[in-house]
């Protein structure tokens, strides 16, 4: 508040006006301090304004700056008009004291009281439930953002407060609420700055009590509540409700009733309403109301049923105390599914507001409806219903239907009369939710065959596929409705999966039973009848050294080799070799024995492992060191010449020159085909006189880092599987003719993709294949790139736009032009934000090929996946369906389609498209605001100014708030924004370009006129504004858009400037350069002419002295 004493004007007809203040309630005058206050001929005049300012009402003083003008006849004149000097009076002393000590006092009856508002109690809530308390606090200084302190006081202890939860301090809980806070049974959750709500998620009976909300202060001074307080009430959950679960079978026009049974005991007063719901097939957690009565006695059907409701086939009536009867007269197909019962306890709170505090649901009922009289056949077969594990079921589901090819069908797969897949008349599949692991696995499969044939595939079955299985055929009327006409069960066919029997065998042995310490040790370990991968252990028992055995060496079912601890150290034995020479045959090899320690038994553990499952054979042989101290000297060189003879009968020459190249038709081949490389070695002997073999290396592409062995083929022809997915062995042949070896795949995929290499080993005939090789050599790199399917996917991509009231519910559309028909797809939907222009995109939800949702960070709260639903309407149309939209859902949506294909071992993505904008706007009400919509055209030179027009007219909300938008449309039709004026009054550019050149003006509140100076070329175009109106709709709400309107188009045309002297001259060079350069040549020339006639003036005046020098001597000679 702001009290002023101004100093006194004459008016034109000689009176004078003064000001007046109020102070303590009483009207003061404020007399013109440059006067000096009043003097004797003043005090008519004072008592005279003192008394008629007393006569107005205090409502005259109550604004922040008050002036109260009177009028007064024949004052002296002014002190411009006075011809004296007059003392300082105290009056005025006085005077400016009172306005002083006023301003100092005015602040603080300027500031609002802070007020803190609970929730009104008493509140009572049952034990178990979720509550929340809430708690704001309004009219406070400083920060927007307050914080909030929750405690109780008990029922025991109503005098001593017992600290819960703070927003500010972590530590503020007392010890008997500190782990509940912790893991977040009690929180509080910031509805905005200066508004909480309370949560306490399951409400025990130690929870009753007095609840304070204490705000911690924030003022310059304490005025005003600080705190407010609400009592709570924990009383037991006495709700009941009961249904016997039931399988009722009906056939199509018969009636069905089914009975709950609700009741309480609570002591409040409260009410009840009671429901029935349906749940079918795979959108089982998505219930369909079929008739509920309310709690206000009123019965309220579900959409589906309104007009069976209304013609008395639904009804639900009470038949006694506690039960409720729910009948459905003349039952359809699309009524069966499984039906169960809800009840709900409400009680009124002081608020006026009715609040649910209990709920209950019972165990479902199974209503199945049977069709009478339709064509509808249903058969199913198996290739074999008798298997072992790991075989193949395969079954077929036939339909027999008259004209089936223009009828719809969805069927159901069933094992034990669970639903295990559906299949909808477009050939989508849905997999219930245990058997989706599998079906990503690839282990189950289900399809459309045709549109009578359908087909189940079980890969690798188990015990837990024995049972009964059937097929389930339902007709729908048109592909988007998916209410069955008519359904049939085909027979049940019983599968029976038998356990494999194991027969695994395993033997021992040793090439060298007796070596002498130095030499290597090569250990034989054979398993046979193993029809799953085998992981192997070898182990050592050292002689005259009884105790645990020492771990050798292990090999994994996947290859994965680990050495003992004692043998890590390839500097004591040498690097030790544990290879699977072939698919049973295990060999270990110990290129440098000891001493007599490394003798002894020496064991092999081979464990099969299949479906978590695992089968156990050991064996074991005995090996003998003899140190070279333990031999004579002859029986040493005897022995070392009999292994001499032996390796020089088999000596090959083996020499540096060997060497290998790979080679491959084509670099580049289509998903399916088939692709060979040739592995062409080479050397300076026969390859027919020495053992080779050869090993096939891999690198996926991306690169992972080092090759992968896949497969190794030996000298004899064995062939030793490494690092080869099954995938991979079944499809890839070896074959080997001379020096030449080659690996075939056949029906190339995606995972075969990468770089492959040849190693080809040469080998002596006495070490082959357990020792070193001779020589070894690797070929160059081949890449193979394997190419997939090309993608045929089109996605519409038209622009359009959706405008919607504030609270309705609209879809977004996203349509498939073209895609092949085993094509799945994964649809993701995202929205650019209104601002900035440049925003990043944010995803809303993602809906895989398994129609698994996924949502984006900004949607991840339960009441945003409650708004935005991803639906697949048909076969190539899906829906972004947005319910209770509100004006921050505005902005572009679109979705953006994958298309995946099942190639042989996995899903692949082929390709992927977007699909064109769609605008999210909202329908305001425009007759609240009304804008000038003439349409004009102006003309502007270029660097003139002009002014837009953009005027309001009407009345407006005295409330309200204006906000505007300047837009402009260039000559290609884009229509972009240039500057905002929010409703706060701030400006935001969209162009840094144009800040300088453009202003807003605002001469009147009304005028959003805009004025573009130094008009360009460029800035010709269709220029309009939009103007918007904002409402709060409380105090310390957020500020909510209520209407809008858009002005008319103005037309700008750029003229070129006016064609002056000085334009000519500055456009023309060689103009401009003349003129530049001429006043210099003038110049000097001017200089020149005046230094010669400077230097003629000289010379002549020269000539002249001489002259008269002369005639001056003959004179002279004369007179002599």
């Amino acid at each position: 508040m702001v009290i002023s004493c101004v100093k006194a004007k004459a008016s034109p007809d000689g009176n004078l006006t003064s000001s007046l203040v109020l102070w303590s309630g009483t009207v003061v005058p404020c007399w013109d301090v440059l006067r000096g206050g009043p003097t004797a001929q003043d005090l008519p005049r004072v008592k005279e304004e003192t008394t008629t300012a007393r006569q107005l009402p205090p409502s005259h003083f109550q604004n922040s700056r008050v002036t109260v003008t009177i009028t007064h006849k024949s004052l002296p004149p002014p002190l411009g008009e006075r011809t004296h000097v007059e003392t300082f009076p105290m009056g005025l002393v006085w005077c400016l004291a009172a306005a002083f000590l006023l301003l100092l006092l005015l602040p603080g009856l300027s500031t609002g009281q802070r007020v803190v508002t609970v929730q009104k109690g008493p509140l009572y809530r049952v034990k178990g439930s979720h509550i929340t308390l809430w708690c704001k606090v309004s009219g406070y200084q400083g920060p927007a953002e307050q914080n909030f302190q929750w405690s109780i006081y008990l029922p025991s202890a109503p005098e001593r407060e017992v600290q819960i939860v703070s927003t500010v301090d972590p530590s503020f809980p007392y010890a008997i609420y500190t782990q509940r806070v912790r893991g977040r049974g009690i929180y509080v959750e910031r509805v905005q700055g200066d508004a909480v709500l309370l949560h306490i998620t399951e409400l025990q009976d130690q929870d009753a009590g007095e609840y304070e909300c204490h705000t911690p202060n924030t003022d310059e001074r304490y005025f005003g509540s600080y705190s407010a307080k609400t009592n709570l009430s924990v009383i037991t959950d006495t709700l009941s409700a009961s249904m016997a679960p039931q399988v009722l079978t009906r056939d199509e026009g018969e009636a069905v009733e089914l009975t709950c049974e609700v009741s309480k005991s609570t002591t409040q007063h409260t009410h009840l309403s009671v429901g029935w719901y349906r749940l079918q097939g795979a959108e089982a957690s998505q219930a369909e109301e079929v008739l509920t009565l309310s709690k206000d006695f009123i019965l309220r059907p579900g959409p589906s049923y309104t007009q069976r409701f209304l013609a008395g086939d639904v009804r639900l009536s009470k038949v006694g105390n506690t039960t409720y009867k729910l009948t459905i007269m003349g039952v359809k197909l699309s009524d069966q599914g499984q039906l169960y019962c809800e009840a709900a306890e409400w009680i009124e709170d002081p608020d006026e507001m009715w609040k649910d505090i209990s709920r209950k649901q019972t165990k479902t009922t199974s209503l199945v409806v049977t069709s009478q009289g339709k064509d509808l056949s249903v058969d199913i077969t198996a290739a074999k219903s008798s298997l072992s594990e790991g075989d193949t079921l395969q079954l077929h589901c036939m339909v027999g239907a008259q004209k089936s090819s223009s009828r719809h069908f969805q069927v159901l797969w069933l094992l034990n009369g669970v639903e295990v897949a559906r299949v909808d008349p477009y050939g989508v599949l849905i997999w219930e939710k245990e058997y989706e692991e599998r079906a990503k696995l690839g282990q189950l499969r289900a399809f459309k065959q045709s549109n009578t044939i359908y087909v189940l595939a079980v890969y690798d079955v188990g015990l837990k596929d024995n049972g009964t299985y059937r097929c389930s055929v339902s007709e729908v009327k048109t592909t988007g409705d998916f209410h069955s006409t008519q359904t049939n069960l085909s027979s049940g066919i019983q599968v029976n999966v038998k356990p494999i029997e194991r027969h695994m065998h395993l033997s021992v042995s040793t090439s060298t039973p007796q070596v002498v310490a130095g030499d290597a040790l090569i250990l034989l370990c054979e398993v046979q009848g193993a029809t799953s991968p085998v992981s192997v252990q070898w182990w050592h028992l050292p002689p005259q050294h009884p105790g645990p055995r020492v771990l050798v060496a292990t090999m994994e079912q996947d290859g994965t080799l680990s050495l003992g601890s004692a043998y890590q150290d390839s500097r004591t034995r040498g690097s030790l070799r544990l290879e699977k020479a072939s698919s049973g045959m295990f060999t270990l090899v110990i290129p440098n024995t000891l001493d007599e320690g490394d003798g002894g038994r020496y064991g092999c553990k081979a464990t099969e492992w299949s479906r978590g499952q695992s089968w156990t054979e050991e064996g074991e042989t005995t090996v003998t060191v003899i140190s070279m101290g333990e031999l004579s000297y002859s029986y040493f060189w005897a022995f070392k010449l009999d292994m001499l003879e032996a390796r020089l009968e088999n000596r090959v020459d083996v020499c540096l020159s060997l060497h290998a190249t790979l080679k491959s038709r084509i670099a580049s081949v289509r998903y399916g085909q088939s692709v060979e490389l040739v592995c062409q070695a080479g050397a300076n002997y026969s390859f027919g006189e020495v053992p080779v073999s050869v090993r096939w290396l891999f690198q996926p592409s991306p690169p992972t880092g080092h090759y992968q062995e896949l497969v190794q083929v030996f000298p004899s022809g064995t062939v030793a599987w490494r690092a080869a997915p099954p995938h991979f062995q079944e499809k890839a042949q070896l074959t080997k003719a001379a020096s030449s070896f080659r690996l075939r795949i056949l029906n190339a995929a995606a995972a075969d993709e990468g770089t492959y290499q040849c190693e080809v080993e040469v080998w002596r005939r006495s070490s082959q294949p357990l020792g070193q090789p001779a020589a070894t050599t690797k070929s160059n790199a081949v890449g193979i790139k394997v190419v997939l399917p090309e993608s045929k996917l089109q996605v519409a991509t038209k622009e359009s736009s959706v405008e919607i009231a504030d609270g309705a519910d609209t879809a977004i559309e996203c349509k498939i032009v073209f895609a092949p028909n085993n094509s799945q797809f994964t649809i993701t939907w995202y929205v650019l934000p209104p601002s900035p222009a440049d925003a990043t995109p944010l995803q809303i939800v993602r809906a895989n090929y398994s129609s698994i949702l996924e949502y984006g960070a900004e949607f991840s709260s339960p009441a945003q996946k409650s708004r935005f639903l991803s639906q697949r309407v048909s076969s190539n149309v899906f829906w972004l369906r947005i319910l209770s939209a509100n004006p921050g859902d505005q902005g572009r949506y679109y979705c953006v389609v994958e298309e995946w294909l099942w190639l042989v071992d996995s899903w692949y993505k082929v390709g992927e498209g977007a699909s064109g904008r769609t605008t999210l706007e909202f329908k305001l009400p425009e007759h609240e605001l009304q804008l000038d919509k003439t349409n004009s055209s102006i003309s502007a030179r270029e660097g003139e100014e002009v002014t837009l027009r953009c005027l309001l007219q009407g009345a407006r909300l005295p409330a309200a708030r204006l906000s505007a938008t300047w837009f402009r449309q260039d000559k290609s039709g884009h229509i972009r924004p240039l500057l905002t004026l929010h409703h706060d009054g701030s400006i935001k550019y969209f162009q840094e370009v144009l800040v300088r050149r453009l202003h807003l003006r605002r001469p009147t509140a009304r005028d959003f006129s805009l004025t573009l100076r130094s008009v360009e070329e460029g800035d010709a175009g269709v220029y309009h504004c939009q103007v918007q109106q904002w409402q709060q709709q409380s105090e310390g709400q957020d500020w909510a858009l209520h209407a809008r309107a858009r002005s008319g188009y103005t037309q700008l045309t750029t003229i070129p400037p006016e064609s002056t002297v000085l334009s000519r001259i500055c456009s023309s060079p060689p103009l401009l350069n003349f003129i530049l350069y001429l006043p210099l040549v003038l110049i000097l020339l001017l200089a020149l002419a005046v230094f010669c006639w400077y230097f003629k003036f000289r010379k002549s005046k020269k000539g002249n002295v001489t002259d008269t020098q002369m005639l001056e001597l003959q004179g002279a000679g004369k007179t002599t």
